[in-house]
């Protein structure tokens, strides 16, 4: 893996948040991949590059999605869901997306963030892989910014909805590396 530019560079982490990292992982268990998002949040702030935490969250419930679907999300089940647990150390100059949905640019202010500090590629984890991160990954295919997909710092709750983007997807927006790659990187 070559250098990362770290000023062009932004770390963008979906959906480590109470009420998801609770849930199964698999994998790797969401524990791992909390610990490997808050090696690489803390790695990128020492290097001065921005880092965005996006979480989903509903002022009254009015705002949620409601397909007809043949799958539910898991319901909202306690007050602190969408808080960031402990571990990841949220800072106050971190930058924090609250979406409504799957992707993390839709109806956020993500991609102006992203532009007006000059960010051309994203480094991106979260849970779950083949939900909130391949959304964010699409919709970041699509702004136009180079991606850096860390595979051991995303999960999903069965191994085939972790392998499929990773196989079949990502490596047609980017490359994939692991954390402890990405931290040598910087």
């Amino acid at each position: 893996m070559k250098k990362i530019k770290v000023e062009k560079t932004a770390l963008v982490l979906i959906d480590l948040q109470k009420g998801i990292i609770g849930l199964k992982g698999e994998p790797h268990d969401t524990s791992t991949v909390v610990n490997n998002a808050a090696q690489l949040a803390d790695a990128f702030r020492r290097a001065s590059a921005f880092v965005t935490f996006a979480h989903v969250d509903f002022l009254d419930g009015k705002d949620e999605l409601h397909p007809d679907a043949e799958m539910q999300l898991p319901p909202k089940l306690s007050e602190d869901w969408a808080e960031f647990p402990p571990e990841l150390n949220v800072q106050p100059t971190d930058h924090i997306v609250t979406k409504r949905h799957f992707g993390a640019f839709y109806g956020t202010d993500l991609d102006l963030q992203l532009r007006r500090r000059g960010i051309e590629t994203i480094v991106l984890g979260g849970i779950s892989t083949h939900v909130g991160v391949d959304t964010t990954a699409r919709e970041a295919y699509q702004h136009n910014y180079n991606q850096i997909f860390v595979t051991d710092a995303m999960t999903a709750p069965f191994i085939e909805a972790h392998e499929f983007p990773c196989k079949f997807i990502f490596p047609l927006m980017s490359r994939m590396h692991t954390t402890e790659e990405v931290l040598a990187a910087l």
